[in-house]
């Protein structure tokens, strides 16, 4: 045993041995599974004790109390570390749950993954996404304080707690969010950054040269160093001085050694995504005085080291809920309007104020529609809140007579992302991970791309974040193919679980907002024009029934046709439902009879029963064309063989809407064209 090792260990040390556990219980995790990362956790442990055993605020027997502080493993690879901590913490996750790391069906996947086990509260992994998940979670906190707390009812006064590696604070997604976290001068954000030097291919210095610490300054963050990343003392030091910091979010920088304790591992990239192998466990366990056997290991000493943690939380959401309760009699209405939220409720009442439009009204923007439902809902749905990446204007995502939330005006619920599409996205998750807020974010279509990676995470979690994407094709014009999405609608669409609702106008908006607030299962995706669209009387009396299922029939063959089918189905979605309409009209002057139907979610459609998909699309009428400003890839499932699509599957052009019409063949023209050659 090392002289080190062995000042860490002397009998009697409870913190030594909890820590060691820490350590040990994720080495064992990663040697059975034959898979993980046992670098950071080795290096991690001393921390990680350290701010769960002294200072975080949490009840293993409730993980949802609403006050708890939040604990973020951006560094996801270091799961391990996570599960020993829940474990010894007293969360529903036992050792056989641990034996069971990287098994199928077990709580304990690769990386956390939100809604496996108890106290996890982000799924990470993807580096960048669990801090700025975090910064959502700081801003949730000031924002519902500002709203409920009252004087001797501070029901929303916790801190948010992230360990994120040197990977996190290179990903672009954290400088973004980062920023805005200084910005808005989130005080109970704290981040303490695993400062290894190590990344797979090697030492940082391949790669990551700058200074961070000045890098967080520059953000306008409080910053504090720990040179000893196993001296308890200086630990509880920064974390005691992170806590009394309420004006600034506070990075911590604690050098660590990755694989710390391994003889041969130690600060090398072989220590970070690797099992030690038996033999290195052996010389690791001997090297801190740990037993070899048995494996899991955990000692009394361990679990009472975490016992002061455990009381302390229960004692503080006991008293919680009293206060609570007092809160209840003496602030009676705006209590009642927190209980909703807190049982996951809508208010009631709150579709009653959602707009119809008639053909008088229009033409109108799917765009300015949403803006118009959005304000509407917004006054009736407190929780709903949210802003735009510098778009606010052209996404029409303000909401009137509401503040715009800063540093010194917490209760707004405008917000301005500034220029981060990717931060935005992933700030909107950690927000909407509260369970009282419905946060939403937009942006063009096009640059859907940017922020990608959290609507696949939102879909992930299971989580009900709203996403605006206004500028939905080539039809926004002049801006050129720059600006114009082809293959976007279609990325959205391949996510598992994302709901995207492409309405054709403004009453199909209005039902796009009822059915995105409504799912609470999973992200909304709502994909909106910039150009002016027709009201259609179809929808009045149709979409309310028909949007909630995904397809409907707006338009059919009359029934004097000859055998009271129609000849050829057209299908469309968005902008293009007019035009399929335009030449339904246009093919019955001239005795061809067709049914338009309009599909504005594919997932809700895919999801009715067969009878009712059958209903709007008959399986004996095979001549079938769709059409879409969008590639034409997925429509083929609906038109079968003997059908076509209408579509971009090229880039656009820079040119005024009618010129880009004609251009690319969007034209009732040549959707009657095409009907009769397929007839």
């Amino acid at each position: 045993m090392t002289e080190d090792a062995a000042n860490l260990t002397h009998a009697g040390d409870v913190d030594q041995v909890a820590i060691n556990t820490i350590r040990f219980l994720a080495v064992d995790m990663v040697q059975q599974a034959n898979s993980g990362h046992p670098g950071a956790p080795l290096g991690q442990a001393s921390l990680a004790y350290q701010l769960w055993a002294q200072h975080l605020r949490f009840d293993p027997t409730n993980p949802e109390w609403p006050n708890r502080d939040r604990f973020v493993l951006s560094c996801g690879h270091a799961s391990a570390l996570l599960y020993g901590l829940l474990h010894l913490a007293g969360y529903d996750l036992s050792l056989d749950e641990l034996r069971n790391f990287r098994q199928l069906g077990s709580k304990t996947p690769g990386h956390p993954e939100y809604g496996h086990a108890p106290g996890v509260e982000t799924t990470t992994g993807p580096l960048g996404q669990g801090i700025s998940n975090a910064v959502g979670m700081a801003i949730a906190e000031r924002h519902l304080a500002a709203r409920y707390n009252r004087d001797g009812f501070p029901l929303f006064d916790h801190h948010t707690w992230v360990f994120a590696s040197d990977g996190d604070l290179m990903e672009g997604v954290a400088c973004e969010a980062s920023s805005l976290a200084g910005h808005l001068a989130l005080g109970k954000l704290n981040v303490i950054y695993d400062d290894n030097d190590i990344t797979i291919d090697g030492g940082t210095e391949l790669a990551f040269s700058e200074n961070v610490v000045q890098r967080y300054q520059s953000y306008g963050w409080h910053t504090l160093e720990i040179d000893d990343s196993n001296d308890l003392e200086a630990i509880e030091a920064a974390i005691r001085a992170a806590k009394a910091e309420t004006g600034r979010p506070t990075l911590i920088r604690a050098k660590t050694h990755i694989g710390y304790g391994s003889p041969n591992k130690q600060d090398s990239s072989s220590a970070h995504g690797s099992p030690l192998g038996l033999d290195e466990v052996a010389l690791t366990k001997h090297n801190l005085g740990w037993p070899l056997e048995p494996t899991f290991r955990v000692p009394d000493d361990a679990v009472a080291a975490f016992d002061g943690a455990r009381h302390r939380g229960a004692e503080l959401e006991s008293a919680w809920n009293k206060l609570l309760d007092g809160y209840r009699q003496a602030h009676a209405q705006v209590a009642a309007e927190l209980d909703t939220r807190l049982a996951g409720n809508l208010p009631d009442g709150w579709e009653d104020v959602l707009p119809r439009f008639q053909p008088e009204d229009g033409p109108l923007a799917t765009r300015k529609a949403s803006g118009a439902v959005l304000t509407a809902v917004a006054a009736k749905v407190p929780e709903l809140l949210g802003g735009s990446a510098d778009l606010a204007p052209s996404n029409n995502t303000y909401l009137k007579g509401e503040a715009v939330f800063s540093a010194t005006e917490p209760a707004g619920r405008n917000f301005h992302f500034g220029v981060r599409e990717h931060a935005m996205g992933a700030v909107i998750n950690g927000m909407a991970l509260t369970k009282l807020l419905r946060p939403y974010g937009g942006t063009f279509l096009i640059f859907s791309d940017y922020m990608r990676p959290s609507v696949r995470l939102a879909a992930l979690m299971g989580v009900p974040s709203l996403f605006i994407f206004t500028h939905d094709s080539i039809f926004l014009g002049e801006d050129g193919p720059t600006h114009q999405p082809i293959s976007q609608l279609l990325s959205m669409r391949s996510i598992p679980g994302v709901t995207v609702l492409r309405p054709c106008d403004a009453n199909e908006t209005t039902e796009a907002w009822r059915t995105a607030i409504k799912n609470q299962s999973g992200p909304s995706v709502l994909v909106l024009s910039r150009q002016s669209l027709p009201i259609l009387p179809e929808t009045v009396e149709r979409a309310a029934e028909g949007f909630p299922r995904g397809g409907y029939v707006l338009a059919d063959a009359p029934k004097g046709s000859p055998d009271g089918s129609p000849d050829v189905v057209l299908l469309a979605s968005g902008s293009e439902v007019a035009l399929a309409l335009s030449a339904h009209y246009q093919l019955l002057d001239e005795g061809i009879a067709t049914r338009v139907v309009s599909l504005p979610c594919w997932n809700l459609f895919d999801a009715q029963d067969a009878a009712y998909r059958e209903s709007v699309l008959p399986s004996g009428i095979r001549r079938r064309l769709a059409i879409e400003a969008g590639c034409s890839t997925g429509w083929h499932k609906y038109v079968g063989l003997e059908g076509d699509v209408l579509a971009q599957d090229g880039f656009g052009a820079s040119a005024p809407l009618a010129a880009l019409q004609q251009e690319f063949g969007f034209t009732p023209e040549e959707v009657v064209r095409r009907v009769k050659a397929l007839l």
